[in-house]
């Protein structure tokens, strides 16, 4: 299959259309315009709709009425967009719904500025919105990676009836590489029979809710849903582990950071320091397991983001006491550089060896 030059929201959009999507609704917010603009002007070919949405609690509303349709839907949006979608999140968890979410960060907190952030990094892993719910959270570090989550991350939200989102910041958004669609990996979705699809006098209707007033069945649906989190804790961790032979620091990133930090580590060879990565494709489920992978020659973790640590929680957690973990990130739209990453590394060592 040949290659195509596109700037990362056009692939996502169009990587959602291959995947089945026929259903958009969202508000404009930058750096994501042009995901929404793709959609409108796409979307009708294939036979689906677009609507820009008065606000983006109207939008995420209407991704719940096309979800409980049985539709495949997506919205998409920035950071405080999709804190104001959260509500609507949490009720789409709560009905146990598929949707596709797709988040391209920027700097805050507030409305903060366009530029490239991770600091999104709570709100998408602990839940914006209210309950005990969880997001399977992808965060792709290329456009190629961005279009195969996304194109994934329909199948998942049908298989688990649960929001799938796509993470990225401000350059995936914005950048341009050449693409390729893939199909995704085959896997065997569920009759949608929950769907709000008419009875035509046939059977009982199917009602979608996310309200409870039972305590003891409101409880009882939380372990069900606990129980699908666990599967996909399970089965749906994806992660990559680069350069770890003999490293002496293990840095912890993910998206495009870690393509900065991929620069760093080939600096550092050169001057005979070897360090390796565990990136993060799935931000949750976290991939507790890669940390099992760290060889005896590490000394120390580095946590490298575009925040103001927010993995280092689960980064701790993962490690579990094993080695020192240290940070370094900017934060507010600045973006690291290898050399600032390099010199880290080697003020860490300096008080290791």
């Amino acid at each position: 299959m040949a290659k195509i030059l596109m700037k990362g929201n056009e692939a996502i959009g169009a990587a959602a259309i291959k995947a089945g999507c026929k259903y958009f609704f969202g508000y404009p917010i930058t750096p994501q315009n042009e995901l929404p603009e793709f959609m409108s002007r796409e979307l009708h070919k294939v036979g689906g709709c677009f609507v820009q949405a008065e606000s983006e609690v109207s939008a995420i509303n209407m991704v719940y009425g096309a979800a409980g349709a049985g539709a495949r839907v997506m919205t998409s949006s920035s950071s405080p967009g999709i804190a104001l979608k959260q509500e609507g999140i949490s009720y789409i968890a709560g009905a146990e719904l598929p949707c596709v979410i797709v988040n391209i960060s920027r700097g805050g907190p507030g409305l903060g500025g366009i530029q490239p952030a991770q600091s999104d990094y709570f709100q998408s892993t602990r839940g914006g919105g209210n309950g005990d719910y969880r997001l399977l959270v992808f965060a792709p570090a290329s456009l190629q990676e961005a279009v195969d989550c996304t194109m994934e991350a329909f199948d998942l939200a049908d298989y688990y009836r649960n929001p799938v989102m796509v993470i990225g910041d401000g350059m995936i958004g914005q950048m341009m590489e050449p693409i390729e669609f893939n199909e995704p990996v085959k896997r065997e979705l569920p009759e949608k029979d929950w769907a709000t699809v008419g009875t035509k006098g046939a059977r009982k209707p199917n009602i979608i809710n996310s309200l409870a007033l039972d305590p003891a069945e409101l409880e009882k649906h939380n372990i069900k849903l606990q129980a699908k989190y666990k599967e996909m804790e399970e089965n749906e961790v994806r992660y990559e582990m680069y350069n770890m032979e003999d490293a002496e620091v293990v840095m912890i990133s993910y998206g495009t950071t870690a393509r900065i930090v991929k620069n760093a580590i080939a600096a550092l060879k050169e001057e005979g320091i070897n360090v390796g990565l565990i990136r993060p494709i799935t931000l949750w489920p976290f991939p507790h397991k890669a940390f099992e992978e760290i060889p005896g020659t590490t000394k120390a973790l580095l946590s490298v983001e575009m925040s103001m640590g927010q993995m280092i929680d689960d980064v701790k957690i993962a490690s579990s006491g094993r080695w020192p973990v240290h940070f370094y990130g900017r934060s507010g739209g600045m973006i690291p550089t290898p050399d600032a990453i390099a010199n880290k590394v080697k003020e860490i060592l300096g008080g290791a060896r």
